[in-house]
């Protein structure tokens, strides 16, 4: 299952950052989302613990300055997602230990549009030139993401 389909994910690329993509590289992408999702989710989950709450609300998401600017951008593209294939996904992946609010579950359309929007222009931070991402790109892209969320 995709957070994300095909035509969206190469329409998102091309507005984002000016990219070519297609149907090969949407797995790459739905293993990058599901894993930043459910690492975003897990931290989560300790915050609203050290918060004394079993339910994770939007607060408790580690959602940096340049995620939040990501998720604006995202937002100015004129895109949405929709909740439930998210949702959807989500429930495949291992169990985070926690509920979340309905809120978080609002929010999570636009979390991933940000986090699609943040890859895009991370290829393009890389490679100023590139046009259609490669096998090292993605590699380099998922490190710089590792490190960072």
């Amino acid at each position: 299952m995709s957070i994300i389909g095909i035509r969206q994910f190469e329409q998102l690329f091309r507005k984002a950052a000016s990219l070519d993509v297609d149907k090969n590289d949407l797995r790459r992408l739905s293993d990058f989302l599901n894993g930043k999702v459910h690492g975003l989710l897990l931290r989560g989950r300790a915050n609203a613990k050290a918060n004394g709450r079993d339910v994770i609300e939007p607060q408790d998401l580690p959602i940096t300055r340049g995620l939040q600017e990501s998720v604006h951008a995202f937002q100015k593209l004129d895109e949405t997602l929709e909740v439930k294939p998210i949702l959807e996904t989500l429930a495949t992946l291992p169990e985070i230990g926690a509920e979340y609010s309905e809120a978080v579950e609002q929010a999570l359309p636009e979390v991933v549009g940000g986090l699609v929007v943040a890859l895009a222009k991370t290829f393009k931070i890389m490679e100023p030139s590139l046009k259609n991402p490669q096998t090292e790109h993605w590699d380099k892209a998922e490190r710089i993401f590792d490190t960072l969320i």
